[in-house]
């Protein structure tokens, strides 16, 4: 689930990807792939998938035993009750461990996209887990640096054609800001992509953006929504919350 204004705002409420007090995730699991992505080629300990009702509807990144990294769309309004997440799987639906989330605590700047900025919330598990988090890079990167995102959502063109039960990746980049539309600059990053036609989409919302390599990778960004003015998913630019901007604000959280 990519968030973004207008059509997709409604597409994103139908399809029970906006958590909010008493909405219902789909009850079919998620609507919301990675357009244009591949199965995940490794395990990432680290994936989060955040649900309700046994149902995904965003992504996280575990960045400690018991705290998570998500957007702040994904959960604002939501009660810590409300939500469970299964941390370290391939598949939304099996394996990995099963938690509750017991505080949510969304960023303050957070005002939807008017103005754009502070997409980023955190949720402390109500167990600590054994998977292993990933660490919050120093900084993004400069234009071209090489990025990966990963998710459950929207995988093809058309809307509603279901989401995979296999996590998906996409290879990505740091793009100049002047790139993307209605974009915070130095608290987000744009991304681009050389795969054609691939972006994140419904269901990916909250979760990573990642650089480095296997085995190394450091957490850089938390999908936030469209980069430009097409509604398509797959017309190329999306726009990650900056999680390196925001470390001061999650230290003080986690201490809290």
């Amino acid at each position: 689930m990519l968030h973004r204004t207008g059509a997709l705002v409604a597409g994103l409420a139908a399809a029970g990807a906006v958590l909010a007090p008493g909405v219902a995730a789909a009850a079919g699991g998620p609507t919301p792939f990675i357009i244009g992505g591949r199965d995940a080629t490794e395990d990432y300990s680290f994936m989060v998938s955040l649900q309700q009702g046994g149902n995904h509807f965003c992504g996280g990144s575990l960045i400690s035993a018991d705290w998570v990294v998500t957007a702040a769309h994904c959960v604002q309004g939501a009660r810590p009750d409300e939500v469970t997440t299964r941390v370290g799987a391939r598949e939304h639906g099996s394996g990995g461990t099963e938690t509750g989330v017991s505080r949510i605590i969304v960023h303050p700047d957070y005002a939807g996209m008017n103005p754009p900025g502070g997409d980023v919330a955190l949720l402390q598990l109500d167990q600590a887990v054994t998977e292993t988090p990933i660490k919050i890079a120093g900084a993004a990167g400069d234009a071209g640096t090489a990025t990966r995102i990963l998710g459950w959502g929207e995988h093809c063109v058309e809307e509603d054609c279901g989401a995979p039960d296999i996590l998906q990746e996409l290879d990505t980049k740091v793009m100049p800001d002047t790139d993307c539309s209605n974009f915070a600059a130095g608290k987000e990053i744009c991304t681009g992509t050389d795969t054609p036609n691939a972006m994140g989409c419904y269901g990916d919302s909250g979760g990573p953006q990642i650089k480095g390599r296997p085995g190394e990778w450091e957490l850089i960004g938390a999908t936030s929504r469209d980069g430009d003015e097409d509604p398509k998913c797959s017309s190329g630019l999306g726009v990650w919350t900056d999680v390196t901007f925001y470390q001061d604000w999650i230290a003080e959280q986690q201490a809290s």
